[in-house]
């Protein structure tokens, strides 16, 4: 087993969350970029998909430079359409929300290091799971049923922790065969995306919204 890759992820990890964070933050800062990443969201929402379908698929065969700047980019138009959580919770909600994801985190990733059961079988449970959770999003987009939110959040908690758990046994199995450098990209974006989505759930359970 290659150890010297998770260093790696997760300084990766950490600098596309300080992008996210700052960013949406920032937008946050001026009415004038308020409202022109408003008026422009389903773009952005777009070009994430895209970016998330062609790093997820195109890594193996990429330049290692070409990762990074599609990961990077991927995490600053994140950050944009990130941004409208500082404006719906108050920001000591939003922080003690990423303590408490950052710890859950911890313990799923630790556990899928450690861990001697092969969680690759999770793998398709999982993904079906998401495709679930999709559609009671988009049920939910119709009904705007606040207690269905919740239930959906509670799901998406338990779908985002199984795969924070598996993408960290996942990076274990491809860094004995893939480039080192290649595999850090690739886990650090998968435990983003894992990250992003349960601070998301969490603080729609348990953040305080602004008056």
């Amino acid at each position: 087993m290659n150890k010297k890759v998770y260093p790696k992820v997760f300084g990766w990890l950490f600098i596309g969350l300080l992008i996210t964070f700052l960013t949406g933050f920032y937008v946050c800062t001026s009415e004038t970029m308020v409202y022109n990443v408003a008026r422009m969201y389903f773009v952005f929402a777009i070009v994430e998909i895209i970016l998330a379908l062609f790093l997820g698929s195109r890594i193996h065969k990429m330049k290692y430079q070409t990762a990074i700047i599609t990961y990077l980019i991927y995490c600053f138009i994140s950050g944009l359409t990130f941004s409208s959580i500082f404006l719906l919770f108050q920001m000591s909600s939003i922080l003690l929300v990423f303590g408490i994801t950052s710890l859950l985190f911890g313990l799923f990733a630790l556990f899928g290091y450690f861990t001697k059961v092969d969680l690759s079988k999770l793998g398709t449970l999982l993904l079906i799971g998401l495709f679930g959770l999709i559609i009671m999003v988009l049920i939910n987009l119709f009904l705007g049923n606040s207690t269905f939110d919740i239930v959906i959040s509670c799901i998406g908690l338990v779908i985002f922790f199984g795969y924070t758990a598996y993408d960290m046994q996942k990076i274990r199995s491809l860094s004995e065969f893939i480039d080192e450098d290649k595999v850090a990209i690739y886990g650090a974006f998968q435990l983003y995306l894992d990250f992003i989505n349960i601070f998301i759930d969490l603080l729609r359970i348990l953040g305080n919204s602004r008056d």
